[in-house]
């Protein structure tokens, strides 16, 4: 009864006070705790954050170490960087989320080179996972076109240059003989191939197909040479000649001795070909000479030096009766005027 008292004096002071304020007072009854005025402020949650994982891999499909990446947030600033491990891994953690750009400031090595640039998407709570294939070094390659006997440099060579069946590069040497060009690798050896298409001016093609290994980054010399081109046309072995023999105008048993009658050479000859060293002066007063046994039979043209020689048989006989018709004319004159 008196532990009631109390509790109830306790309770009108405070009430009194207007100040609510519990204090623990002894009291048989067990006591309870007063219900809080005002409720403590919460805490705001952090915002959810998430991560990148990049797995770096050469052409070859080996791991890349010693790679350097940089990540940019949206607004430019760094957000991470890192080197890759002997696995090929680095990882940016704590991010939050958003678009990211990630850049490679490093290869680690002279073998290959950097990867573009390229934007990376960071959701809360998840890691975000990209392989990235580094690419070898091209291959430098030096093509010289030469005079395959002088060893002179020949400008205006063409050659196709690859791998497989595809060409990767074309070239044309220049005014020095040369050209310059690279050639994209997928091994640290790559077989290609090089085959002219357009020969040097004044050169024959050069036909074979050449095969050379090139490595990243490494310097290469191909050469191809030409042989000049022939000036003059080549004989055909086909060609038969087109004109027909010619007979000479001598045969095996007519005589080649005698002036008389003497015939012309071979301007007399209805042949072209005829050569004048085997036409021979023939007697006016023989006859037709005969076929010799197994030669062929004799053609117009073995008459004509014959002909010649009647004609002027003939002319001679003319002009030997128009002198004696003429002296006889004259003797017939000197009689009359005697007689007068």
């Amino acid at each position: 009864m008196h532990a009631r008292f109390v509790r109830s004096a306790a309770a009108v002071a405070v009430a009194a006070a207007g100040t609510l304020i519990w204090a623990p007072v002894a009291s048989a009854e067990p006591s309870e705790p007063p219900p809080s005025a005002t409720a403590a402020p919460a805490e705001t949650p952090a915002p959810d954050v998430g991560s990148v994982e990049i797995t770096a891999k050469d052409a070859a499909g080996g791991f890349l170490s010693s790679a350097t990446f940089l990540l940019l947030d949206s607004t430019g600033q760094e957000a991470g960087h890192g080197q890759s491990d002997i696995h090929g891994k680095v990882t940016f953690p704590d991010l939050a989320a958003g678009i990211y750009r990630l850049k490679q400031t490093a290869t680690g090595s002279p073998l290959y080179e950097v990867v573009a640039d390229q934007d990376v998407i960071v959701t809360p709570g998840a890691t975000t996972q990209l392989t990235l294939t580094v690419p070898f070094e091209a291959a430098k390659v030096l093509v010289q076109a030469k005079d395959d006997k002088t060893g002179k440099l020949l400008p205006g060579a063409t050659v196709n240059i690859g791998t497989g069946t595809g060409a990767l590069l074309t070239l044309t040497t220049g005014a020095n003989g040369t050209a310059y060009g690279e050639l994209p690798v997928s091994s640290r050896s790559t077989t290609f191939w090089v085959k002219e298409i357009k020969a040097p001016a004044g050169y024959d093609l050069y036909k074979p197909t050449k095969t050379f290994t090139a490595g990243p980054g490494a310097p290469v010399t191909v050469t191809v040479t030409n042989t000049r081109t022939a000036t003059g046309p080549k004989p055909d072995p086909s060609d038969k000649p087109t004109h027909n023999p010619t007979h000479s105008p001598s045969s095996p048993g007519k005589p080649s001795s005698g002036t008389a009658g003497g015939t012309p050479s071979a301007s007399g000859s209805q042949s072209p070909d005829a050569d004048s060293s085997s036409v021979t002066a023939t007697p006016v007063g023989n006859s037709t000479p005969k076929t010799p046994t197994g030669s062929l039979a004799h053609t117009g043209a073995d008459a004509t030096p014959w002909l010649i020689g009647g004609a002027g048989v003939l002319i001679a006989a003319g002009g030997g009766a128009f002198l004696l018709a003429r002296r006889s004319r004259t003797d017939t004159r000197a009689d009359d005027s005697t007689e007068s």
